[in-house]
């Protein structure tokens, strides 16, 4: 756990003293190197399903695709940001660099953390380095009430756990992972108990974002730089479909009856951001409207609690998280080059960048799910799950995949397809950097095909 971590934190004092001509080479070197030393943890042998352990920090088949995934995409948001951080002073851009690097320090902590009180604090620690990303390095002037937005959302949502969780220490007398799932299962009849309850699942609602309390997201989505986005998408909303499935075992009895709202609101989210997706002008929006129905899907899968429910859960989150993450970095790449996120002014690429083209296809149908690919294996399983629960899910979730498949045609038809505008004329050439950015995205996706169970979790 430790090689990991070390490195990690040691890339902060080596963003400070690197040299400014070698500060982005010598970051991304860093940063690769751990995410390589990373993937050994895919390679886990225990029986017991919890490995690499000290008091605080172990690695179990649930957290260990999420933290491989954390630490991958650090090198991809430090490539993606070179280009519109180097106007900047060099000072602002070491900045930068350690926000990233703490929050992914924050991130594995959060992962990784066997103390439920752990978890909790680094799940709030990640909202400071995020929300100065979103506030000092947006794009539009709207970027401090996209701020606001995102903190007092997730604030307002997480409170109500900590309440949750000194009652279950009161309780129980622990909050170790290890020794909770072995815990009495609790007696929960009262009003207060049915609080506790929502107390516990409502700040992963908000972060996953469930519909209804989603309208943070898109918000902090568009007015992020692209690491922003980048991490937001990947990585912070998992962080809620963690939880939720760390929490959800403990909540076992109560679960069967007060699911039934939020299973609603998820599958109805699903249609509704889809449906909001199809009349999108704003192509970050779009993305981030269709995380939204995507996360959708992770909650219902999670809230029936079916260890195929859980499986596709899981696997829908590391899939969503490349996916979601390479459009981001596709729609920076036009953004950088044509000044606006507007579909309509930015047309009939295909003729102009024909080999980002070829990235915007595969990342599209990654996003409508096409078969050999995790999304589909994720999906299906969730949606076999919420079938075999009840039958009428079927309206919803088939509705749901079909606008899916509709607007992820229409946003590479609107970007790639059509007319060439005239006012597009002399256009950078794509860069070896972002296509490199998007192999490292969409490789590991295609490469997930020939093994997914490194991502079935350990309910498989």
């Amino acid at each position: 756990m430790l090689k990991i971590l070390i490195p990690t934190i040691m890339l902060v004092p080596t963003t400070w003293l690197a040299p400014s001509k070698t500060l982005w080479p010598t970051a991304l070197a860093h940063s690769l190197i751990i995410a390589f030393i990373s993937l050994t943890w895919l390679n886990n042998t225990s029986e017991t399903g919890w490995s690499t352990m000290n008091h605080f920090m172990a690695l179990d088949p649930l957290s260990t695709p999420l933290l491989v995934l954390t630490c991958w995409l650090l090198p991809l948001m430090i490539l993606a940001s070179q280009n519109h951080m180097s106007p900047e002073p060099v000072n602002r851009q070491r900045m930068y660099i350690m926000l990233l690097t703490s929050l992914q320090i924050f991130l594995i902590m959060a992962f990784s953390a066997t103390e439920v009180i752990l978890f909790y604090v680094m799940f709030e620690a990640t909202l400071v380095p995020t929300l100065i990303l979103i506030t000092r390095w947006g794009n539009q002037a709207e970027r401090l009430n996209a701020g606001t937005y995102f903190l007092f959302y997730t604030l307002a949502g997480s409170l109500p756990l900590l309440v949750a969780l000194l009652l279950l220490q009161n309780t129980t007398g622990t909050l170790s992972l290890l020794t909770l799932s072995y815990a009495q299962a609790f007696p929960l009849a009262t009003i207060g108990d049915k609080l506790w309850w929502a107390g516990c699942l409502l700040a992963f609602l908000v972060k996953m974002p469930l519909y209804g309390m989603h309208l943070w997201l898109p918000k902090a989505h568009v007015e992020a730089p692209i690491a922003g986005s980048m991490v937001l998408a990947a990585v912070l909303l998992k962080l809620g479909g963690y939880g939720m499935m760390r929490v959800m075992t403990l909540l076992e009895p109560l679960t069967k009856e007060l699911s039934y709202p939020f299973i609603v609101l998820a599958l109805w989210g699903v249609i509704m951001t889809g449906s909001i997706c199809l009349r999108q002008t704003d192509l970050k929006s779009l993305i981030a409207y269709s995380s939204v129905g995507h996360m959708g899907l992770v909650a219902g899968g999670i809230l029936i609690q079916t260890p195929w429910g859980f499986t596709g859960a899981l696997i829908l989150m590391i899939a969503h998280g490349l996916t979601s993450s390479a459009l981001f970095c596709l729609a920076n790449t036009n953004y950088e080059r044509t000044h606006t996120r507007t579909m309509v002014l930015a047309r009939g690429m295909q003729i102009i960048l024909p080999l980002m083209t070829c990235w915007w296809f595969i990342a599209s149908l990654a996003n409508l799910a096409l078969p050999p690919l995790p999304n589909l294996m994720g999906e299906l399983m969730i949606i076999t799950s919420l079938f075999n629960w009840s039958w009428t899910t079927i309206a919803l979730t088939g509705a749901g995949t079909l606008i899916t498949a509709g607007y992820s045609l229409y946003m590479f038809l609107m970007t790639q397809r059509g007319p060439t505008p005239h006012h597009i004329i002399s256009l950078d050439p794509s860069h070896t950097r972002e296509h490199l950015l998007l192999t490292l995205h969409l490789l590991p996706l295609l490469l997930l095909i020939a093994k997914p169970a490194l991502i079935w979790g350990w309910t498989a």
